[in-house]
């Protein structure tokens, strides 16, 4: 199978590019090339920015496209333009963010979705605008059916997980739970979920393979978050003491939820405490494959380990933040 990875340098579109290669399929990484692509991969130097900038692909053929098109339309939008007439098989890599109101209970991918925006975002505009990233995604899943048809795969993923994760939620929890001791923790009882990176990119070639199309939620089964750590410090078989904070609490000590600067991740925002609980069975009965939680927690680990630790986190609190609200909080 010859396969198209729009993208194929970093996370999931290298993790998809390096599976199809390990499976013995001819892939192609169409990408500025920046970080790289797996060992056995082709790349292609691209600008997708640029009207033309698909050109050098320009008359070649694949069986299977996978578009992990972050926050652009234009580029979705190229890309169907160039290949989407003789693509056999189309996955777009969209988000659980599509949804409208993430704080109801969810029912399926029926649920009500943003108004689409037809935009080619930025990451200072999803900054600024929180449903930009979700109705930029509503837009490209659109355009994709509306050309691939009963050839589209469209993926709501939720949070991402494991090697090669640049935004640090899932590693914060499993770094610091492997260190021991007293561990601040979100005083909640929301839900939580997430996927494995390589699971995700096993099912993306798997339904390139075998021609699965549809819309599904590309998530995990649904734990209590507590139940998560509490099991992820099993795992490590670390000595932990959960010091549960009340959310007014880590509120009026300067802690965020979710994701950023001093926060504490997989912890939801009030009015989005639904969006950790979507049906993974249609994924689930579909192919995609959780692999168990020691083998995440070994990935997510040995990741962490492999970076800087004096970098500047994205999510989670340094260790001199939790001590100090640890002090504050008795």
């Amino acid at each position: 199978m010859r396969i198209l990875v729009l993208g194929g340098t970093r996370f999931l579109g290298h993790a998809v590019a390096a599976e199809g290669v390990r499976r013995g399929h001819e892939v192609v990484c169409a990408a500025r090339g920046s970080s790289g692509v797996p060992e056995g991969a082709r790349l292609v130097k691209v600008d997708r920015d640029l009207e033309d900038g698909l050109a050098p692909l320009r008359g070649e053929r694949f069986d299977a496209v996978v578009d992990v098109a972050t926050i652009s339309y234009e580029w979705v939008q190229r890309a169907l333009a160039e290949f989407g007439a003789t693509a056999k098989h189309w996955t777009f890599v969209s988000s659980i963010s599509v949804y409208a109101d993430p704080g109801a209970e969810p029912t399926g991918i029926g649920d009500p979705v943003l108004e689409p925006r037809a935009v080619h975002g930025t990451r200072e505009g999803m900054a600024s605008d929180p449903n930009l990233y979700g109705a930029v995604k509503v837009a490209g899943e659109r355009a994709v059916l509306d050309a691939a048809g009963d050839r589209a795969f469209i993926v709501r993923a939720g949070l991402i997980t494991g090697p090669g994760d640049e935004f640090d939620r899932f590693g914060y929890w499993v770094q610091r739970l492997a260190r021991g001791g007293r561990v601040v923790v979100p005083d909640v009882d929301h839900q939580s979920q997430f996927v494995d990176v390589r699971d995700l990119a096993n099912w993306i070639v798997d339904a390139g393979e075998r021609g699965t199309t549809g819309v599904y939620d590309g998530i995990g089964p649904v734990v209590p978050l507590l139940d998560l750590l509490a099991d992820i410090a099993e795992v490590l078989g670390s000595e932990v003491e959960f010091v549960r904070v009340s959310e007014a609490d880590l509120r009026a000590n300067g802690v965020a939820p979710w994701m950023g600067p001093r926060s504490l991740p997989f912890w939801l925002p009030t009015g989005y405490h639904k969006m950790s609980a979507r049906d993974a069975g249609p994924a689930l009965a579909a192919g995609l494959t959780p692999m168990p939680l020691a083998d995440a927690v070994a990935g997510a680990l040995a990741h962490e380990r492999s970076l800087d630790p004096n970098r500047v986190r994205k999510a989670g609190l340094t260790p001199d933040e939790e001590t100090e609200i640890l002090q504050r909080v008795g």
